[in-house]
């Protein structure tokens, strides 16, 4: 066994300590020092053009009575409950299809991934609420077969699924993920379902969806989290009183109603206790898919 001269080994080391300093630097400076910055400030009255004052918890206690905190919950859970199961159906979906060999398959695959690269962009937000709007493209198309809606960005009962529809539409993220998912599954499985007499539905259910489930695991994690930080298209599309969260605070996201407690009200304090608590709040949910993944996630190798 050849031995590595204590030289050597040091020397590697410090060209490696060397290549990681940008990002350590960066890591320190851009994420750790402001995340401390943040969890001191929440426990502070601060309104970015006095010194910070130090209430203790009053601002987490202040949330729980604050009738639009609570509504900002309310909306963002109902959004992330709408928008990422009907997203990842999408994504999996077009997967399916789009595993199947035909001509142009890189065509298509392009052109359904194109939309999750300008998502969540303003011109696109703006390019909804055209569409959206009374009397617009949506509007006349359902009033022709008989749905008059008179527009959706003006109507709290339409708003929200206005903004899930735009999230469903950017799939192309998660079926990217699904589509290599899908290439994995070896097609002896399929096979061997077939000759015991499984059909389509049977083979989805039996092979397809376990053989995934590392993958929809993945997907579902990512697309969670990704839901909870929602913020340019309720901010751009329903743009109301204090800050967005119109019409009638019916797109009232977490995030809308943080950036309008921070930045419109100058009330720092408050808004980064808020930011505090959907740290805490997403780490829970991640935790739970965690804890609950061990009975219906399955890895290769895992015993059955």
């Amino acid at each position: 066994m050849t031995t590595i001269p204590a030289r050597v080994r040091y020397g590697d080391a410090t060209a490696g300590l060397l290549f990681l300093t940008p990002w350590l630097l960066g890591m320190l400076l851009l994420t750790i020092g402001p995340m401390l910055a943040s969890l001191y400030l929440s426990f502070t009255d601060y309104d970015l053009f006095d010194t910070p004052e130090w209430v203790g918890l009053d601002n987490y206690r202040r949330m729980f009575d604050d009738p639009r905190y609570l509504q900002s919950v309310t909306v963002t859970t109902a959004y992330v409950a709408l928008a990422v199961p009907l997203k990842l159906a999408a994504a999996l979906g077009v997967a399916l299809l789009l595993n199947r060999p035909r001509l142009g398959q890189g065509l298509y695959r392009s052109a359904f991934y194109a939309p999750s690269l300008i998502g969540a962009s303003v011109s696109l937000s703006l390019v909804w609420k055209s569409i959206f709007s009374d009397d617009a493209v949506v509007d006349r198309g359902l009033a022709a077969i008989g749905l008059d809606t008179g527009g959706w960005v003006g109507r709290p009962e339409f708003s929200l699924p206005m903004l899930v529809l735009l999230a469903a539409w950017q799939f192309g993220g998660p079926m990217v993920i699904f589509l290599a998912g899908l290439k994995q599954i070896p097609g002896e499985l399929y096979e061997a379902a077939a000759v015991d007499g499984a059909g389509p539905w049977r083979r989805f259910r039996a092979v397809t969806l376990p053989m995934l489930s590392p993958v929809l695991f993945f997907n579902l994690l990512l697309e969670i989290i990704g839901a909870f930080q929602v913020f340019t298209s309720a901010f751009v599309i329903a743009t109301g009183a204090a800050g967005g969260g119109g019409p009638a605070g019916s797109t009232l996201l977490y995030t809308v109603y943080l950036y309008g407690r921070g930045f419109v009200d100058f009330r720092m304090g408050y808004a980064s206790a808020m930011a505090w608590m959907l740290v805490l709040g997403v780490g829970l949910v991640t935790a739970l898919l965690f804890r609950t993944s061990r009975m219906w996630v399955h890895y290769a190798g895992d015993r059955a």
